[in-house]
């Protein structure tokens, strides 16, 4: 597989206000942000020229920064024009959508009042997020050794870079063993979610879902909760052991990147994609063409005006 770098590409990035040639967009290697994990991000999808559901996520990641202690210099509203602006400009018809907001230079220790606040967003043709032919029969998970940390001990409400460093060792350590991702459980020994979507499982007909005490409630996840009772689908969330997956007849993901990806094993137990997963990522992705319409015409509509 050829590696296309992610500094050295065509395009533009949006950065602290303008657009700047992919390649230019750079900061300094004494950024506080690359030393103390002072940064949020965000991970947005684009369907057909469209962001879905770009503002919850504008303001999740205004949240984010609030929560570690910073305020960006940009509105919610100014966020989401720089998005649809940066998509635009760069023709992305399908594929993905990275804000992040991070503390700069001017400081290096861990105090760092006097830093800058820096935003910047970059888009790029992205497609499925797991290999195609594996969702056929589910993907594979394998039980992670790092724990999702207890919320009195980071800040796990906001989609912070530094909570994703025990993900990324978990999955290559996963990937290593052939399988597609990792199950983090949380501190308690409780399952959580992947290391960047939420879980679900089927159990006698009922859609269970770990409560999101200690980690992203994902839009996608509440998304999905919603279609869910829509069809007539019980939704239960609780504390859910690992030793309840042998319950589970079917098991799927949820995320941005990662829609309603089927599960076909973690661990020593197995599933089979089933009816209710079928029917979530039918009725999530009739949702995306349905609100992507109904977003682009009434942007056709305002612009007429």
């Amino acid at each position: 597989m050829t590696i296309i770098p992610f500094d050295d590409r065509d395009g533009v990035i949006w950065f602290d206000g303008a657009m700047v040639p992919w390649r230019e967009a750079h900061v300094h290697v004494l950024t506080h942000a690359l030393h103390y994990a002072s940064s949020v991000f965000e991970g947005e999808r684009v369907y057909n020229g469209t962001v879905f559901k770009l503002t919850e996520h504008s303001e999740r990641l205004d949240y984010s920064a609030r929560v570690l202690g910073f305020s960006l210099p940009y509105s919610v509203a100014e966020i989401d024009r720089a998005t649809r602006e940066v998509v635009a400009a760069n023709g992305i018809v399908d594929g993905y959508v990275r804000p992040v907001a991070w503390r700069g230079s001017e400081m290096m220790g861990v105090s760092a009042q006097q830093t800058k606040i820096h935003v910047a967003i970059a888009t790029w043709t992205w497609p499925s997020y797991f290999d195609p032919e594996a969702l056929k029969t589910g993907i594979r998970l394998r039980t992670a050794p790092w724990r999702r940390p207890a919320p009195n001990t980071a800040p796990t409400q906001s989609k912070a870079a530094g909570l994703y460093m025990i993900c990324t060792m978990s999955k290559h350590e996963a990937e290593n063993l052939g399988y597609h991702d990792a199950l983090m459980l949380d501190w308690r020994g409780q399952i959580a979610e992947s290391t960047g979507a939420n879980i679900f499982l089927v159990i006698d007909g009922a859609l269970h879902t770990p409560v999101p005490d200690c980690f992203l409630d994902g839009i996608t996840r509440r998304t999905v909760i919603d279609l869910a009772k829509r069809h007539g689908i019980a939704v239960i969330e609780r504390p859910i052991w690992p030793e309840e997956l042998v319950r589970a007849s079917e098991v799927f993901l949820t995320g941005t990147a990662a829609e309603v990806t089927p599960v076909g094993q973690i661990d020593s137990h197995h599933f089979t994609p089933g009816r209710i997963t079928a029917q979530l990522r039918e009725a999530y992705s009739a949702l995306v063409r349905n609100a992507l319409e109904t977003e682009a015409g009434g942007r056709k509509t305002a612009a007429a005006e």
